[in-house]
């Protein structure tokens, strides 16, 4: 596509950059300032951008129909979905997007100042591969993407752009091997565990900068260094929501998977609130999950006047609870446990866990990430 006029796109650049800076709390680094001028967003995204519509969904804005309001999109500090996908069962989940600009920003601070190879894991629109070739030399730049057509169109926006990383059509799960070691692997899609090709790619001292995933709760990044004895260490920092690696993710769905005719249920009571755990505390959500692996929950508000009920399942679709509200009181609540994992009670016990250790905020967690036959596991602690 034809870029506007030099000074319309400065004035574009420096609005975004101030917003970014707004998101940070602090300037944006000059290099990173660099970077964000010398690589224009609107050159990495389709002439169809998918807007949040205010209700819960998207609704498209075309560049040809909508020129102004697309390209105010292109330079706001903002998400923006680019590519939609037909799962088995008919429906369109968004498969692609632009990252918000601040969150990019934050990634690449957390690489800090390291020099040399970098593989990045999820090409999508190409942009943050071009900012990574400006930061570090596109000779330095592995990029994977898994989908052939954002391979292809990225290929042509970088091409636009002045910048030439090395691009390949591959699922990122396996690192790129052919390239390792690398002083820095960054993930533009979420994880449940580290893959263990970067493990065994990165270099000691090397680092890992990826959106982190629960069952339970998506939210926050990983920032880990490789260490000496082949395990990583890092923390996770209070931003990032993601899309989870095609690799990682399953597509179990409650009343489709889980639920059976014939299956009688524990029935107990609670008085722990289920919005304590699913409600608007992203910290004890995000504690909940990284402590009651594979538990995932739903709310269904379609029941007879003010009921409420919370759906919890494992993505193994073996086992499922779920916590009435009745609408009235609130100090119990009905509990229904099937299957061989009381899930509500797993919950339970690590909420307690999270109150105890004083309602930990999600930059107080550490990861431990050790290799373990052909995968590698994750030890959750809390920083003295």
């Amino acid at each position: 596509m034809v870029s506007p006029p030099g000074s319309a796109l400065d004035v574009a650049v420096g609005g975004l950059l101030d917003q970014i800076a707004d998101q940070l709390g602090v300037p944006v680094p000059e290099r990173l300032r660099a970077a964000f001028r010398a690589v224009p967003r609107h050159l990495f995204l389709p002439p169809t951008l998918w807007l949040r519509d205010g209700k819960g969904g998207h609704e498209p804005c075309d560049r040809e129909r909508e020129p102004d309001r697309w390209w105010c999109a292109a330079y706001r500090d903002a998400s923006l979905v680019t590519q939609f996908t037909e799962l088995p069962d008919g429906d369109l989940v968004p498969s692609s997007s632009a990252s918000m600009p601040s969150v990019v920003a934050r990634m690449l601070m957390d690489l800090g100042d390291r020099r040399g190879r970098v593989l990045e894991i999820g090409t999508g629109t190409g942009f943050h591969a071009a900012l990574l070739s400006y930061l570090f030399g596109a000779e330095n730049v592995t990029s994977l993407d898994v989908d052939p057509g954002l391979v292809r169109r990225a290929e042509q926006a970088l091409r636009a752009s002045g910048q030439r990383p090395e691009l390949h059509c591959a699922d990122g799960a396996g690192g790129w091997q052919p390239a390792a070691p690398y002083d820095a692997i960054i993930s533009t899609c979420a994880v449940r565990a580290v893959p263990l090709p970067w493990l065994e790619q990165v270099a000691t001292g090397g680092r890992i900068v990826t959106p982190w995933d629960t069952a339970w709760c998506n939210y926050g990044t990983l920032v880990a260094t490789k260490q000496a004895d082949g395990t990583a260490e890092g923390t996770l920092a209070p931003y990032g929501s993601f899309m989870l690696m095609r690799a990682q993710q399953t597509h179990v769905e409650l009343r489709r998977d889980v639920l059976r005719d014939g299956q009688h249920p524990d029935r107990s009571t609670t008085r722990l609130s289920p919005w304590a755990v699913a409600g608007n505390d992203l910290d004890a959500q995000l504690y909940v999950g990284l402590h009651v692996p594979g538990a995932w929950h739903s709310w269904d508000t379609a029941g007879e006047g003010d009921r409420t009920r919370l759906w919890l399942a494992d993505d193994q679709a073996t086992s499922w609870a779920s916590v009435d509200y009745d609408g009235r009181q609130t100090s119990t609540f009905a509990v229904a446990q099937y299957g061989a994992r009381k899930l509500w009670d797993e919950v339970a016990r690590a909420y307690e866990q999270y109150v105890a250790a004083d309602r930990p905020g999600i930059d107080r967690l550490s990861l431990r990430i050790w290799p373990e036959g052909r995968e590698t596991r994750h030890e959750v602690g809390l920083p003295a």
